[in-house]
């Protein structure tokens, strides 16, 4: 993958003759993710959670740094069950913080069992977390009639994206700024970023039309 070439439209052709987002030429490790996760719209509380977390943890790093790493922040994290991870105290932290397989950042430990505490809270008060984080989807009216690479390059958030922060912030969560907010709703579906002409966004497009409207 790493070696086909992006056009101007931002797009590569992989070895299959299939159109792809250009940024998945980058690393061997992102044409699967491209393909399978990135995009595609998720519902399940666990994998919501997790992505914000992980998000959350790659910030100064990069996402290829972090999807290597993510079995052990699986493991680490009991699965990203928030309710379990809510319970973790000084102790968990430590035994973290010795764990070479994750990102050994205090702050971002702390933080996402702080956030682990607010998504039970979320949970409780919505039903689910996913029928919360879903109420932020954006208008279609107000996305771009047609996602060039420009258009994407220009969009490293959204009102919808910062709204959604706020709120999160307003209710205790750490870490989720406007940007790392925009990247999970990319990575989750609640927005299709696959550019005009690849060949996973009308299927993504189709499945998040099937998916239906979580947040009402």
């Amino acid at each position: 993958m790493s070696s086909a070439r992006v056009d101007e439209s931002g797009l590569i052709v992989a070895a299959d003759g299939q159109p792809r987002c250009g940024w998945c030429a980058a690393a061997a490790d992102y044409q699967a993710y491209h393909d399978q996760e990135w995009g595609w719209p998720v519902g399940e509380d666990r994998r919501l959670f997790e992505k914000l977390c992980l998000e959350a943890f790659q910030a100064g790093l990069s996402w290829l740094t972090i999807l290597r790493k993510r079995e052990a922040f699986r493991r680490a994290f009991v699965g990203f069950d928030f309710a379990r991870v809510a319970r973790f105290g000084a102790r968990e932290v430590e035994v973290l913080l010795q764990d070479a397989g994750i990102v050994r950042h205090r702050g971002k430990i702390e933080a996402t069992i702080n956030n682990a505490r607010c998504a039970c809270a979320l949970a409780d008060a919505h039903g689910s977390l996913a029928a919360y984080l879903w109420r932020f989807e954006p208008d279609p009216a107000t996305r771009p009639p047609r996602l060039t690479w420009p258009v994407l390059q220009a969009m490293g958030t959204s009102p919808d994206a910062k709204a959604l922060s706020r709120e999160l912030k307003r209710q205790g969560w750490r870490f989720v700024g406007p940007t790392t907010v925009y990247a999970f709703m990319q990575a989750m579906g609640l927005v299709n970023d696959h550019l005009e002409g690849c060949a996973f966004r009308a299927p993504v497009a189709a499945a998040r039309g099937a998916l239906g409207a979580l947040g009402t």
